[in-house]
């Protein structure tokens, strides 16, 4: 039997930092090592940050070293920083309150999908094995007055060495810590601890928000009284779809081969997202506040785009087949096709993106409403592309059939990824090709994706990047429009105009007030200076 004499806490929360410092850091360490000079400055530098960092995690683990806390809280620092490490390590995550946010509000299949052997080996050899360590360690407890006391005195000699670090190398600290906010987002555990309380923070504020109501006064322009037909727009919202990688917006490949020889479509070139995860961009792209002035837990207690469309008369239904509108389509009518049981399109909890055309020629034919349907897309998440897509699709070889993308070439994970757009392409030239032979009814599409993808880019992979320290690739996004002939004189829309200005700057600003000048609603909240259809309207959109 292991015999482990007692020891101090004082030791334990000393070796417990140094362990959370150097043994899930290694990706920040990386990154101090390449922003500081390899020189005499440079090494003073690195010592000076390790040990700022390092007082800063003995005095917190200080305050809780008392019986009955200090372990189960190394413990569960232990686990859930050896889980951190493994995404920040794998795929150059950075963990802020939007990260956690997508943590919290991902579904199995999505978590599913994450899970390795890697990130087993991760959460065992640093998580694991340093607890059962600690668990058969002795700790000797003082009385209260002199454990106490024994705080107070390595609070202070931490406070100490804090102020003599900052004394001697404060130009360095200082301009090292405002040049490079990305530091503070990758030392664990500190950044998922401030993620979790910012998330939870604007939680508690989103419960004690009043419910708001926009657009009250929303109503369909006389102009409807001219339409022939009952018309159906689909909003298509795509998911990790990067414009960098899309055929039609110049990419070196063909990844879209069929949506290339569609007569009538317009790829807007220049379009950016609200976000860099869904949890954020779906929820801003069809609120009204912009990406400028968006803030979630008002979001969350607030209408959006689609309830004013309902409220202006028109029938509005949201068919899902992934992890929920994140709360834009929750007093609207909501179809989750993620989970049905087809054999030829659904396996293992998951659902191909064709599922969401299924049975919409029959929905069509029933039609007796104007109708917005929002299709919500599995499209390009990651990290297991080859699962987005069947065989048939697998255009470019060898694939990353692995989600440690980090074992994997980067030509094989852009080769999974690109298979998933010429999929992608494959559903919006099919449903493109349904609306158009719609004799009865008006019909067009409009598509978004919610954010972009990293590939590799800067040791960046997935998405979810801060948008101020995110690439473009995870915020350039492609957006396509198509519009029947019929569509386009029921809503005097002039495609040629549109073409022409298919390389103006947009973003996901643009949709609310878009859909809403596009579908002639009449509201106050409706702003023509950033609807995107307004000059290309004729005569009518300046009525």
């Amino acid at each position: 039997m292991l015999n482990v004499k007692a020891v101090r806490p004082e030791l334990v929360t000393l070796l417990a930092s140094c362990f959370l410092l150097l043994g899930f850091n290694a990706t920040l360490w990386q990154h101090v090592f390449s922003i500081t000079e390899f020189d005499g400055k440079g090494l003073a530098l690195r010592v000076a940050f390790g040990l700022l960092v390092f007082c800063i995690f003995n005095i917190f683990l200080t305050l809780f070293a008392f019986r009955r806390v200090l372990k189960p809280l190394l413990t569960a620092l232990f686990l859930i920083s050896a889980g951190v490490a493994y995404f920040i390590n794998e795929y150059g995550v950075m963990i802020d309150a939007g990260m956690f946010r997508n943590f919290a509000e991902t579904n199995a299949t999505e978590v599913q999908g994450l899970l390795s052997l890697k990130l087993g080996l991760y959460l065992l050899l640093l998580g694991a094995v340093p607890s059962v360590l600690l668990w058969k360690t002795p700790i000797n407890y003082r009385h209260w007055p002199r454990e106490l006391l024994s705080k107070a005195l390595v609070s202070v000699a931490c406070v100490a060495v804090l102020g003599a670090v900052a004394m001697i190398n404060y130009q360095g600290l200082s301009s090292m810590l405002r040049n490079h906010h990305e530091l503070r987002l990758m030392v664990v555990p500190s950044n998922y601890i401030g993620a979790s309380m910012g998330y939870l923070s604007e939680q508690v504020v989103s419960a004690q928000r009043p419910f708001v109501k926009i657009g009250e006064d929303a109503q369909r322009s006389p102009r409807w009284a001219g339409h022939q037909r009952k018309s159906l727009t689909v909003l298509v919202v795509g998911e990790s779809a990067r414009a960098e990688n899309f055929g039609l917006l110049g990419y070196g490949r063909d990844t879209t081969p069929q949506l290339s020889k569609e007569n009538g479509l317009i790829a807007f070139s220049d379009v950016h997202s609200c976000g860099t995860e869904t949890a954020v961009s779906v929820p801003c792209m069809f609120s009204n506040m912009g990406r400028k002035d968006y803030n979630a837990s008002q979001a969350k207690n607030q209408e959006g785009l689609l309830d004013v469309l309902q409220r202006s008369g028109l029938q509005v239904i949201w068919r899902d087949n992934q992890s929920g509108c994140k709360g834009t389509c929750d007093r609207v009518t909501l179809q989750d096709v993620s989970n049905l049981q087809d054999p030829l399109l659904c396996a293992n909890h998951e659902c191909r993106d064709e599922i969401l055309l299924q049975g919409l020629q029959s929905f069509i034919d029933n039609l007796d409403q104007d109708t917005v349907l929002v299709l919500h897309q599995m499209g390009s998440h990651g990290p297991e592309y080859f699962k987005r897509y069947p065989k048939a699709f697998e255009k470019f070889t060898p694939v990353c059939e692995s989600n440690a993308l980090n074992n994997c070439s980067r030509e094989s994970i852009v080769n999974a990824y690109d298979n998933t757009l010429v999929y992608t392409d494959h559903v919006l030239a099919t449903l493109i090709d349904l609306l158009r032979k719609q004799s009865r009814v008006d019909t067009a599409m409009l598509y978004l994706s919610d954010h972009g993808e990293s590939l590799g880019e800067y040791n960046l992979f997935l998405h979810g990047t801060p948008y101020l320290l995110a690439p473009d690739q995870q915020k350039h996004v492609p957006m396509l429009a198509w519009f029947s002939d019929s569509y386009q004189k029921s809503f005097a829309l002039d495609p040629q105009c549109l073409q022409k200005e298919r390389n103006a700057p947009l973003s996901q600003d643009n949709l609310f007030h878009s859909m809403l000048g596009l579908l002639q609603v009449d509201t106050k909240v409706y702003n023509a200076q950033l609807d995107m259809f307004a000059g290309c309207r004729g005569t009518l959109a300046n009525e």
